[in-house]
C-alpha cells in the first residue's frame, strides 16, 4: 500500500433516461469523457443508475406497480454485456477506475448491482445489494456475502456499498478490516426530502471517521418533468424532491468539496493518501484501536446457490437431511 500518493477523483450527480437504457449509458460514457478531461483517475456513478432507479416503488402500491416493474426488466442490465463491454472499454481508453450501479438481470430475477472496472478495462467486481430497503424487496433479489470485498486497483484498495447498507455496521466493518482506502458509495438522491441528504451526509462522515478512508459518494437526481411522469398525483410528487448530496470526503470526515445538492454535476477533488495514515495513527478500528480477544466479526463470503451440495439420506434415520450448515469463515488478520 502507498500511503504517498495522491489521487484525483470524481462523483457524478446526474439524472437517468427514463424507460432507456441505452439513452442512459450514453450520459454514463459522456460523464467519462468529461471526467477525464479534469483529469479523474476515479469516477463514482449513483445507485442502480443503469437504466435507472426504481423510483416508482416508493410511490406506487405493489398492485399498480406490475407495468412499470415489467418495463424495468426490459431495460435492466447483463453482466456481461454490452453494457459492460461499453464501460470496460471507457475505462481502458481514459485510464480511469469506474464504479457504476445497475438493475442487474438474472435470468428471472433483477439485482442492485455495483460494478467495479480496473483502468485496464477489467471488472474486478460484481457485488450484489446484500439487503434491499423497505420498498426495494418488492424490485430487487438479496444479495450475499460473495460480494463483501475491496479490490485491489490502480487508484489503490476500493470498496463500495449501496445507500443503506451503510446502515449496517458489520457490513461496513467488513470492507473496513480488508483495509480500504476508497470507499465508494451509492445513493438514489430525489428522494424523501432534505432529511435525506443530511441524515446521508452524517451517515458518510462517520464511515470516512471511523474506517479511516475516503468516501466517494454519488446520488441520482430527477428533473422536475421526471417526477411528475412518476409521481401518480401532485400529492406524492414532494416525496420524490429533495435527497442528494453528491461529494467527497477526507479520512478527518471533511468534505473536499462543495457537496451538490440540486441539479447535474461532477464533484471532484485530490485524495492525498498520507491523510489515511493521519487517522489512523490516532484510531485504527482494525488495527491498534481493535480489542480481536473480545470482539471478531465472521464473514460468509461464499455465493450462494439454490443448488447445494449432496448430502445423503441414511435409511436408519428415516430419511431426514440434516440442516446444511457453511464452514464459517474468519476475516484474517
Amino acid at each position: 500500500m502507498d500511503y504517498s500518493r495522491t489521487v484525483r477523483a470524481a462523483a457524478v450527480q446526474i439524472s437517468p433516461v427514463l424507460h432507456s437504457r441505452s439513452g442512459t449509458m450514453e450520459k454514463v460514457l459522456k460523464a467519462i469523457d468529461d471526467a477525464a478531461k479534469e483529469g479523474a483517475e476515479l469516477i463514482v456513478f449513483p445507485e442502480t443508475f443503469v437504466p435507472y432507479y426504481p423510483y416508482f416503488s416508493f410511490v406506487l402500491p405493489p398492485v399498480l406497480m406490475g407495468k412499470e416493474h415489467m418495463k424495468l426488466y426490459e431495460e435492466a442490465v447483463e453482466v456481461p454485456g454490452p453494457v459492460t463491454d461499453a464501460v470496460s472499454q471507457a475505462a481502458r481508453t481514459h485510464q480511469m477506475v469506474v464504479v457504476l450501479g445497475v438493475n442487474e438481470r438474472d435470468k428471472g430475477s433483477l439485482y442492485n448491482t455495483q460494478l467495479i472496472f480496473d483502468a485496464d478495462g477489467s471488472c474486478l467486481l460484481k457485488r450484489r445489494k446484500i439487503t434491499p430497503t423497505y420498498h426495494e424487496r418488492m424490485v430487487w433479489g438479496q444479495g450475499d456475502g460473495s460480494g463483501l470485498q475491496v479490490c485491489d486497483t490502480a487508484v489503490g484498495r476500493v470498496g463500495a456499498l449501496a445507500c443503506w447498507e451503510h446502515y449496517n455496521p458489520l457490513a461496513r466493518y467488513s470492507l473496513m478490516a480488508d483495509h480500504e482506502q476508497i470507499h465508494c458509495a451509492q445513493f438514489p438522491g430525489s428522494m424523501v426530502g432534505e432529511i435525506f441528504a443530511d441524515q446521508t451526509e452524517v451517515t458518510l462522515r462517520h464511515h470516512a471517521l471511523e474506517s479511516g478512508c475516503f468516501v466517494v459518494n454519488s446520488t441520482g437526481w430527477l428533473t422536475a418533468e421526471q417526477v411528475s411522469e412518476i409521481a401518480p398525483s401532485e400529492g406524492l410528487e414532494k416525496v420524490l424532491r429533495g435527497g442528494c448530496y453528491t461529494t467527497i470526503i477526507s479520512p478527518e470526515g471533511v468534505p473536499l468539496c462543495e457537496p451538490i445538492r440540486e441539479g447535474e454535476g461532477i464533484a471532484i477533488a485530490t485524495l492525498d493518501f498520507s491523510l489515511i495514515t493521519k487517522r489512523k495513527r490516532m484510531m485504527d478500528s482494525v488495527g491498534h484501536y481493535a480489542r480481536p480477544d473480545l470482539l471478531q466479526l465472521s464473514v460468509h463470503k461464499s455465493a450462494y446457490s439454490v443448488v447445494g451440495p449432496e448430502i445423503t439420506t441414511p435409511v436408519e434415520d428415516g430419511g431426514h437431511c440434516p440442516p446444511y450448515q457453511p464452514p464459517p469463515e474468519v476475516l484474517p488478520e
